[in-house]
């Protein structure tokens, strides 16, 4: 039996390669190989070759005006322009929010990081395998074992759910990945339940904690807990591979995927998050401890990326309004590229 598997295997392997020579990639090799422009805009326009919809950047460089860089469409089927002032759905970007609040709420002792699920959620008890182990801190870290939502056959990606029980009946009762604390494993099903573990805490929304605690001090006016918040006129269309119209209103409200906002709020909260002025010395601590200090985010039409570059002390903020097929990888080797081409700006 393990010959045949490794039989299988070798021509699965072979048949991949074959595949690779005689149909390769081509958008991914061209965004590869192509020389690399000597600015940013001209990056974003070289892009829409490889049949990106829309595309925003924002970078902000100390000593420096923050610039603003768009191409593409902002609504295809109208013809509207990209605005890099634009909202957008940041998907998996909201855990930073989450996790930063996370940290306040710990910081403050209304939350422990050794608190169990089963006493901070005690209906779910008996509805989630080992929450009698699994601790706040396992939950931010990724390393709770519950299953992901989005994995579930029956997650309905074509449509929006507004009821969070009903995401998160998609897992419960259903056994755990792996032995608490065993391994990391990515899990959107995490941040829904630290979303719901904030609100009995506080007595009220998250959101409205994330608001008054960090994007008010921050003054960022163009960040919203969820897409019903906002007029869907000032939020970009999106692109995906499996639908085949724009998929904006579909509407994601699950904690950890679910904010919306420009690239430049992005920004300013990544560098407040990495420059330790969002923090106190205590909460900086905390939050150093629990989670990191970057994201990517991904959703049907929807990808971005927001990341600190410590060695050119520079944060990028990418959107991308495509995704499926190769999007992915197309997005983030001219994300690559951007990076390339301000490191090289800052040795000239």
């Amino acid at each position: 039996m393990k010959k045949t598997k490794r039989i299988i295997t070798l021509g699965i392997t072979v048949v991949s390669l074959v595949c690779l020579v005689v149909f390769p990639p081509w958008d991914m090799v061209k965004a590869w190989i192509l020389p690399l422009p000597d600015t940013i805009q001209e990056q974003l326009d070289q892009a829409l070759r490889h049949k990106l919809d829309g595309i925003i950047v924002y970078i902000d460089q100390p000593g420096k005006p923050n610039e603003y860089h768009a191409a593409g469409w902002k609504d295809r089927e109208n013809e509207m322009p990209v605005d890099p002032q634009a909202l957008f759905k940041i998907a998996s970007i909201s855990k930073l929010y989450i996790a930063a609040a996370t940290a306040k709420l710990i910081t403050s002792q209304s939350l422990s990081l050794d608190e169990k699920l089963s006493n901070l959620l005690p209906e779910l008890d008996d509805r989630i395998e080992n929450a009698d182990e699994i601790t706040l801190r396992m939950l931010l870290q990724h390393r709770s074992g519950i299953p992901d939502f989005i994995d579930d056959p029956e997650y309905p990606w074509d449509k929006s759910l507004t009821d969070l029980n009903e995401i998160l009946g998609l897992v419960v009762d259903d056994p755990s990945e792996f032995e608490p604390d065993n391994r990391y494993d990515y899990s959107n099903t995490n941040y829904l339940l630290i979303g719901n573990i904030l609100d009995r805490t506080l007595g009220y929304g998250h959101q409205d904690y994330i608001k008054n605690e960090i994007l008010d001090p921050l003054g960022l006016t163009h960040t919203y807990g969820l897409l019903s918040e906002v007029d869907s006129n000032d939020v970009v269309s999106g692109y995906d591979t499996h639908f085949e119209q724009d998929v904006k209103m579909l509407d994601f409200i699950s904690p950890g995927g679910s904010m919306i906002a420009t690239a430049e709020d992005v920004g300013i909260f990544l560098r407040a998050l990495n420059d330790g002025s969002l923090f106190s010395t205590d909460e900086q601590t905390v939050y150093s401890s629990i989670y990191k200090y970057e994201h990517t985010g991904l959703l049907p039409g929807y990808q971005s990326i927001a990341k600190y570059h410590k060695d050119i002390d520079t944060i990028v903020i990418q959107f991308v309004s495509s995704s499926g097929g190769d999007f992915w990888t197309i997005s983030e080797i001219v994300y690559n590229r951007i990076i390339k081409i301000l490191r090289k700006g800052n040795t000239q």
